[in-house]
């Protein structure tokens, strides 16, 4: 298949990107470079340079006329999100619409968008399914949301095939601490130069992290199955920033400090999400579990601190 992975030069999809190629596909990156690394692109994949806000991508995808959209291309940062809310609807909203813009002229094509656990806000209720409420409690939530919103009304006008992937809170080798950065990459990078933990709130609020080949592989699942719907990708499973922390100090081998900050807005109590739909639907099954996830970040960071290569 012919698949365009938009972001495909960032953490995650670099990672979506070097899988597809191993399973045979003819991939097609397109980013602008904002946070993404031409070294991490596998150098089998086709580089396009691009803004998913401009116009050119419409006439671009369209003389492509690939078989899937893997849409990965974001504004990721929660906290940039509240500082700058325009450009974050920007490019999660109206990023999306050009993409869907081309879609709607070649409506064979599969349309993967890669959404969030933080549509859903804060929950009442321990494990979130894909039929409960939408309450967005940050700006990036919102974009996020209102991205999905307009990718339902165009499958209704144009019968595009689409489908909506929720993520968990994705961690894994190539996460940077800053932008898209989450909590892992961020105790990582500390642990490694010799810098306490910084713990807003009072650690108690809990977080299901999927590792990103998990990711990968369960977008690759939905598109091999022909899945056009909303789905949840996750673990299942959640941990508390305090034991997060613990897991980390035992692996890493090192005494680690702790600091506390405030909570900080739009942050979410608990999120954990239940992937029990797609796991009906389709033969993906996450793989990783969270230590041996963790072990596998903290080498690769270890050894590119050290300035070795890692086959990760």
């Amino acid at each position: 298949m012919r698949i365009i992975v938009t972001g495909g030069a960032g953490f995650i999809g670099s990672h979506v990107v070097e899988d597809l190629i191993s399973n045979g596909h003819e991939v097609h990156v397109l980013d602008n470079f904002s946070t993404g690394s031409r070294s991490w692109i596998h150098p089998s994949a086709i580089t396009h340079v691009g803004d998913i806000r401009r116009r050119a991508i419409v006439s671009l995808i369209q003389s492509l006329q690939p078989d899937v959209i893997v849409h990965l291309a974001a504004q990721a940062d929660v906290k940039k999100s509240q500082e700058d809310p325009y450009d974050d609807l920007a490019v999660n909203a109206s990023g999306t619409i050009r993409l869907l813009q081309a879609c709607a002229s070649i409506p064979k094509t599969h349309f993967i968008f890669a959404s969030t656990s933080a549509v859903y806000g804060d929950q009442s209720h321990t494990t979130i399914s894909e039929s409960d409420s939408l309450h967005p409690s940050s700006c990036y939530g919102l974009s996020k949301w209102t991205a999905e919103q307009y990718i339902r009304l165009f499958s209704q006008q144009y019968e595009l095939r689409t489908s909506i992937l929720r993520f968990a809170n994705v961690y894994g080798p190539r996460q940077t601490p800053k932008g898209e950065g989450g909590v892992i990459a961020l105790f990582t990078d500390r642990i490694l130069h010799n810098k306490p933990l910084l713990i807003h709130g009072d650690g108690e609020q809990t977080r299901d992290f999927i590792y990103v080949k998990d990711v990968s592989g369960a977008i690759q699942s939905v598109a091999a199955h022909h899945l056009y719907d909303t789905f949840n990708v996750s673990t299942g499973k959640s941990v508390s920033i305090n034991e997060l922390s613990l897991i980390y100090e035992q692996l890493s081998g090192r005494n680690i400090q702790r600091q506390r900050g405030m909570k900080r807005i739009g942050d979410i109590r608990h999120s954990c999400l239940s992937a029990d739909k797609l796991q009906h639907q389709s033969s993906w099954r996450p793989s990783y579990p969270l230590h041996q996830g963790l072990a596998l970040t903290w080498q690769y960071a270890a050894a590119v601190q050290s300035g070795q290569k890692s086959s990760i």
